[in-house]
C-alpha cells in the first residue's frame, strides 16, 4: 500500500482538529439524551428507525422498501421522512399529486412503489410528524422513521442501523475528516445491524471478521444484505416504444449513465457485467437537475457513439427526471432506470430480520 501524499497528510493535519470538535459536539449531545437532560418522546404505536452512522450511500431507501415489502400487506403502517431536498416546509402528506419538489426524491420513490398500501409523510420534526400521522390515522400499527437515527427526540421501539460493507464504521473517521455523523459507539443504540452492499461471493470468514470488529452486545443482532437490480424500466412509459434489455447489448452499443446519488459505484460495477460501452454524467446526491444539466445530458447522449444507445439512470434519479420540465421529448424513448432492491443473505446465525423485528416490537396478534 502506497504511503499518503504530502497533500493528503496536510489535509489530514488540517481536518483532524475540526473532526475532534465535531465529535465532541456529537458526544455531548448524545450524553444529554442518555442522561435525560434532553427529552425523548415515546409513542404508543411502535416506531422503527432506519438509519446509519455515516453520511449517504448505505442503501437506506432499498432497506426501508424491504421492510415495507414484507410488512405492508399485514400491518397498517406509515413512513415518515425528513424529505431532504424538497421545496416545502413542515408536515406534508404524500398523495397522487405529490412530486419530488413537494416531498423529496427518496420519499417520492417509496410512494411511487407502494402508493395507497402505506401512508407516507415528510416533516423536519419527526416527533411532530408522528403526532400528525397519529392524528390523521389513529389506527396505525407501525411507523417507520426513515433516516432518523440521529434524530433522538423520538425514542424508537427499535433501530435498524445500516453499514456499508465497503466502508465499515470501524475504519472510518468523524466528519469532516471522514464520513461518520457520530462516534462508532453510537452503534450500540441499535438492536439490529445490517451490513449492506455485500459482494455475492462473501464468505463466512468475511462475515465473522466483521462481527469480531463490531463487537456487538448480546441484545444486538447482525445481518448481511446485498443490492439486486431488476430489469430496465422506462422512466417515461408513455413514450417508450420498446422494452430495452442490456443483455442484448454488445461492444458496439453504448450507455450514458446519469447518476445523482451519493455512491454510484455499485451501479457502475453492475453495468460492467454487460458488454456495452459506458459513459457517466455524474451529479451530486439529491441533485435538482437544472436546464443546463439537462442540456449537458442531451449533448452527452448526442455525442455517444454506438449502434444502439440508451440513457440508464438510478431509481432515485428517475423520479426527478420524470417530473423535470426541461427534459426533452427526444430523449424520453431512450431513458430507462434500473430498479433496485435489498435482499438479506445468510448470516452467521439463523437470524430473520423481519421475524426478529416483529417479535421485538410486539406487533399485535391480529396483525399477523
Amino acid at each position: 500500500m502506497s504511503s499518503p501524499s504530502a497533500k493528503d497528510r496536510l489535509l489530514t493535519y488540517c481536518l483532524t482538529p475540526l473532526s475532534w470538535l465535531y465529535g465532541a459536539g456529537a458526544w455531548v449531545r448524545n450524553m444529554l439524551f442518555d442522561k435525560g437532560l434532553l427529552r425523548q418522546e415515546e409513542f404508543v404505536v411502535p416506531v422503527v428507525c432506519v438509519g446509519n452512522l455515516s453520511v449517504g450511500g448505505t442503501g437506506k431507501t432499498p432497506h426501508v422498501e424491504y421492510l415495507l415489502s414484507n410488512l405492508a400487506s399485514a400491518v397498517n403502517m406509515a413512513v415518515l421522512s425528513r424529505g431532504y431536498g424538497r421545496r416545502t416546509k413542515g408536515f406534508v402528506l404524500a398523495n397522487s399529486h405529490s412530486t419530488p419538489q413537494l416531498i423529496g426524491d427518496e420519499p417520492m420513490q417509496i410512494y411511487s412503489k407502494f402508493g395507497s398500501r402505506i401512508k407516507l409523510a415528510v416533516c423536519e420534526s419527526r416527533a411532530e410528524g408522528i403526532r400528525q400521522l397519529l392524528k390523521l390515522y389513529p389506527d396505525l400499527q407501525l411507523i417507520v422513521l426513515d433516516d432518523g437515527f440521529q434524530h433522538r427526540y423520538v425514542k424508537p421501539a427499535a433501530s435498524v442501523l445500516l453499514m456499508d460493507y465497503a466502508r465499515p464504521v470501524y475504519d472510518d473517521k468523524l466528519l469532516p475528516l471522514g464520513r461518520l455523523r457520530e462516534g462508532v459507539t453510537g452503534i450500540y443504540r441499535a438492536e439490529f445491524i445490517v451490513v449492506t452492499k455485500c459482494p455475492p461471493d462473501m464468505s463466512q470468514l468475511d462475515k465473522r471478521l466483521i462481527a469480531n470488529e463490531l463487537q456487538l452486545m448480546p441484545y444486538q443482532k447482525l445481518y448481511f444484505s446485498r443490492i439486486e437490480y431488476g430489469q430496465l424500466t422506462p422512466v417515461f412509459p408513455d413514450d417508450a416504444p420498446y422494452r430495452a434489455s442490456l443483455s442484448t447489448f454488445t461492444s458496439r452499443d453504448a450507455v450514458l449513465v446519469v447518476s445523482g446519488i451519493a455512491n454510484p459505484r455499485p451501479l457502475l460495477r453492475h453495468l460492467k457485467s454487460y458488454q456495452c460501452r459506458r459513459r457517466i454524467a455524474r451529479f451530486p446526491d439529491h441533485h435538482d437537475f437544472s436546464r443546463n444539466d439537462i442540456r449537458h445530458i442531451e449533448n452527452s447522449f448526442e455525442n455517444l457513439k454506438g449502434e444502439h444507445r440508451l440513457i440508464v439512470t438510478t431509481e432515485k434519479d428517475a423520479v426527478r427526471l420524470a417530473s423535470n420540465p426541461y427534459y426533452p421529448n427526444s430523449l424520453k424513448p431512450f431513458t430507462f432506470y434500473l430498479p433496485v432492491s435489498a435482499r438479506i443473505i445468510d448470516g452467521l446465525e439463523d437470524n430473520n430480520l423481519i421475524g426478529d423485528l416483529r417479535e421485538h416490537i410486539g406487533l399485535r396478534p391480529d396483525s399477523e
